[in-house]
């Protein structure tokens, strides 16, 4: 069995005309809510790892040398939820995230690949309903500034 890498990007998508935030739901845990996340390849950088997940996830594909895509140089790193475990090596408790965020001048329909449905919130709300602590702190300490 290949195990997931316990390195991994988190990259809240958001649009600076409406200030709403995109939520994905899982399909391993319908009532889990979190923004664009995924492990690290082996030889990637975090930022590679961030625009292929975009691009898997919701079909946003970013350019190399874009600005649309910022890397908030902050790395959390928390215990993964017990149900989630399975996918790491045994005995891999904590992850590392990396964080990013990504501005879009306008909502788009994601082409989902790995979730069951999406949702375009206001900042509160997916503070509110991601059942992730470090997607609820990212969201809070980036994008509340945006707020009228």
């Amino acid at each position: 069995m290949t195990y997931k890498n316990n390195q991994s990007v988190l990259v809240v998508v958001y649009c600076k005309h409406s200030k709403r935030v995109l939520m994905l739901q899982r399909c391993d845990d319908p009532d889990f809510w979190q923004s664009v996340t995924g492990s690290m390849e082996e030889g990637e950088t975090p930022r590679e790892t961030a625009k292929r997940e975009l691009r898997e996830e919701v079909g946003l594909k970013i350019s190399e040398n874009s600005t649309a895509l910022f890397d908030c140089h902050q790395c959390v790193e928390f215990e993964i939820f017990p149900h989630f475990r399975y996918k790491y090596a045994p005995n891999v408790t904590h992850c590392r995230e990396h964080w990013f965020l990504c501005a879009v001048e306008k909502e788009f329909v994601p082409q989902l690949t790995e979730h069951l449905a999406f949702k375009w919130v206001s900042i509160a709300e997916a503070i509110a309903m991601t059942k992730s602590p470090n997607n609820a702190a990212a969201i809070k300490q980036y994008l509340n500034l945006l707020k009228d």
